[in-house]
């Protein structure tokens, strides 16, 4: 395709010679910008969340093409944030679709120098099977003198600033239901 470029094809005078003399519409358009189309047009389909970076809580909309995270934009309906992000907000398609995003987990078996990579379902298995084994060992349903106690003492939570308050809400409530009484955050410390 060859496009040859003339005089009169420069911006300004289009925009002199045309019907848009400010220049704000058609006499500032190339031919690659009319070409342009949004990403949230390729959509599939759309998915409301809520960012992860603070507490406020912006509500966002997610745009997916396959499975694949296309767009991230601001929530109109959103009574919090009225369809604005901060620009990490903002920034939060890139956290998804990251190519140095971590997808693995790092796992040193007992008694050995090397690190091995797992799955993430292989980690999580992993992490309830001890969790409910420590709670079974730990277990304490009665003092000695047969008060109820039902609780365990081989839990332990130590929350860190970095999560918003509905994180360390819900991490209160699952620990609580396993019978964990030391729960702590580092904001409260």
């Amino acid at each position: 395709m060859d496009v040859r470029k003339t005089f009169l094809s420069w911006p300004v005078i289009r925009q002199l010679s045309g019907p848009d003399p400010l220049g704000r519409g058609a006499a500032a358009q190339s031919a690659r910008t009319k070409e342009l189309r949004p990403r949230t047009k390729t959509a599939d389909r759309v998915v409301d969340s809520i960012c992860p970076y603070c507490a406020v809580g912006c509500g966002q909309k997610v745009f997916v093409s396959g499975e694949r995270v296309i767009q991230i934009e601001g929530d109109p309906d959103s009574p919090v944030s009225r369809g604005r992000l901060c620009p990490k907000g903002s920034a939060s398609e890139q956290l998804v679709n990251s190519p140095s995003r971590v997808t693995t987990v790092l796992h040193r078996r007992p008694y050995t120098a090397e690190w091995e990579e797992i799955d993430l379902d292989t980690a999580m298995e992993m992490v309830a099977d001890r969790v409910l084994s420590t709670r079974a060992r730990t277990w304490q349903d009665l003092d000695d003198h047969g008060h109820p106690l039902r609780r365990t003492l081989g839990i332990a939570s130590l929350g860190g600033a970095t999560l918003d308050n509905e994180e360390n809400y819900l991490m209160k409530k699952l620990y609580t239901a396993l019978g964990a009484i030391q729960i702590e955050n580092q904001a409260r410390i």
